[in-house]
């Protein structure tokens, strides 16, 4: 009993547990909520590009469909394949929900108490923790003992290794700007400069959208759950309970990936006008706040719903090339232009650095800087990136273009030579 008093007066369990312990209910209802949900929206959405209705039958338009769908899944037999290695089989779901859950702790989902912990390496925490829910992927599928989970946990990690890198090079821009890995430092720097980073940095926000996609296993790169070609794919041998955890974790990094494009490139929960509005500091500033910073990533996250209902599946092959000869040198060549733009518009003094409580952070002198820096990212780094993305993928162009157009079947008479050799 000391024990547990001691513990419960320590400042340190006060400070950062206790305290923030409502706002870490709340995060996790919400988003646990909203991961049911977006169940829902996916059908309704899937269904209107169909020309169908979707969920009707339970509740009015189909609203209790999670509901029902949530009492299915844990009412159905839990089973564990007999030559399966049965501890790892268990825990492999459990590793991929924790660690997209534990990314929410440093999302700032609005000002203040909205937001569980700031910590200045925020950024590399969520990159670092989001990509320990792969571990539970390849886990799941070698322990399963089946021969289509490992190959779809083989495809999620070398999917995972190819657009990790591409979804940290399309980060370092902002960074350049905010100078700061801190998420709220982050947004609080566009809210400084009074304008978001998607318009600086355009290249790297598309980059960043499609390697989320890819993280996220979500059409057209769900190669390692290829129902066509591996079945079900890593989580083939997967019921109940524990395939739900699987799906419980899709979604949530949906939303991790749709909040952390919110932040560092459109502004959060910043949007033009606010402050004249409501006056800052008080809780219906903190209710508009977090309301503009979730309708971003809903709009997000349609559109993520929207690509996978409108491309096809990539090939295995496509899916490599994609990651490497295009996403990767197409950040590496805007964190190259990225920097030679700054450099210019520091020494012709359109950007100035500007102390901070949260630090330096580099904002662009009104007008002429932000109209040069906007200027610069279409007119330089998109050109760049493009030529840049044309010499690369040269040879593989004429190839597809050219040398298959040559390529002509055999005759008649020529295959009686051909069989004959």
């Amino acid at each position: 009993m000391e024990l547990f008093w001691a513990v419960w007066n320590n400042p340190i369990v006060s400070e950062y547990i206790l305290r923030r312990l409502p706002t870490i209910v709340i995060v996790l209802f919400v988003i646990l909520t909203v991961a049911a949900y977006l169940v829902y929206a996916e059908r309704k959405i899937s269904a209107f590009i169909q020309a169908r209705l979707g969920p009707m039958r339970v509740g009015p338009y189909g609203l209790l469909q999670p509901l029902a769908d949530a009492l299915k899944l844990l009412s159905k037999e839990d089973i564990i394949p007999a030559r399966a290695e049965r501890s790892i089989f268990v825990i492999a779901p459990m590793i991929s929900v924790v660690a997209s859950l534990v990314v929410l702790a440093v999302i700032p989902f609005g000002p203040g108490r909205a937001t569980i912990t700031d910590i200045n390496i925020g950024l590399l925490f969520v990159l670092a923790v989001s990509s320990v829910g792969v571990l539970g992927i390849i886990l799941g599928g070698w322990a399963s003992n089946s021969k289509y989970p490992l190959l779809g946990a083989l495809r999620s990690s070398a999917q995972m290794v190819s657009y990790e890198v591409a979804i940290a090079l399309a980060l370092v821009g902002p960074l350049m700007f905010a100078k700061t890995l801190s998420m709220v430092g982050i947004i609080e720097a566009q809210m400084t400069d009074g304008i978001w980073y998607v318009f600086y940095q355009p290249v790297a926000f598309l980059i960043f959208l499609v390697g989320g996609l890819a993280e996220t296993n979500r059409a057209p790169f769900d190669l390692p759950e290829a129902e066509s070609e591996i079945v079900a794919g890593y989580h083939t041998e997967y019921s109940g309970f524990r395939w739900a955890l699987y799906f419980v974790a899709e979604y949530t990094n949906i939303v991790i990936s749709a909040a952390l494009a919110t932040a560092v490139f459109l502004g959060g929960w910043h949007f033009p006008g606010m402050a004249r509005l409501v006056e800052p500091g008080t809780w219906p500033y903190a209710l508009l706040a977090v309301l503009v910073f979730a309708a971003k990533v809903f709009a997000i996250v349609y559109c993520f719903i929207w690509f996978r209902w409108t491309f096809p599946r990539y090939r295995y092959d496509q899916l490599m090339s994609l990651g490497w000869k295009w996403l990767i040198p197409a950040g590496l060549a805007n964190i190259l232009v990225t920097g030679a733009v700054l450099v210019v518009a520091q020494q012709w003094g359109l950007v100035e650095a500007v102390r901070t409580d949260m630090g330096e952070r580099l904002v662009s002198v009104w007008p002429w800087g932000k109209l040069f820096l906007i200027v610069a990212a279409l007119l330089v780094s998109v050109p760049t990136v493009w030529i840049t993305l044309a010499v690369i993928n040269r040879r593989s162009a004429d190839f597809n273009l050219r040398v298959q157009r040559q390529i002509r079947l055999p005759e008649r008479g020529e295959e009686e030579v051909f069989a004959e050799v």
